[in-house]
C-alpha cells in the first residue's frame, strides 16, 4: 500500500485498518498505543512487547525527550541493531504466533 508523504500517513493508515488480535510490529509508541487500544498484539523490531501497563510511561518519556530536543538537547539515538536483537525478535514473534495459533 502506498500512502501520502505527509508525516504519520503510514501510521494513520495502519491504525485505521487494524482489527482486534492483529499483530503490529512498530517502534513508534503512538502507533503502539493506538494498536493496544484496538486490542492488537504489538512488538518492536527488537522484540519488546508493548502492553497497557507500560505504554503511558513510554508515551510520557517520548514527550519528555521531544521537549528536550526543542531546547537543543539531543541524545545518542538508538543503539545499533545487532544479530542478538534479530534473534530475540524472531524468538518473540515466533512464540507470539504459536500462542495465537494454539488459541484459535
Amino acid at each position: 500500500m502506498q500512502v501520502d508523504r505527509s508525516d504519520q500517513s503510514a501510521d494513520l493508515y495502519i491504525a485505521n485498518h487494524i482489527k482486534p488480535y492483529d499483530v503490529v510490529i512498530t517502534q513508534d509508541y503512538g502507533l503502539a498505543a493506538l494498536a493496544l487500544g484496538k486490542r492488537c498484539y504489538v512488538l518492536s523490531f527488537r522484540g519488546r512487547e508493548y502492553n497497557d501497563r507500560d505504554i503511558d510511561f513510554m508515551l510520557d518519556s517520548r514527550h519528555t525527550a521531544a521537549k528536550a530536543r526543542k531546547r537543543g538537547h539531543y541524545g545518542k539515538g538508538p543503539k545499533p541493531f545487532t544479530e542478538q536483537d534479530r534473534e530475540f525478535f524472531q524468538h518473540k514473534l515466533t512464540k507470539l504466533l504459536k500462542d495465537l495459533q494454539e488459541n484459535v
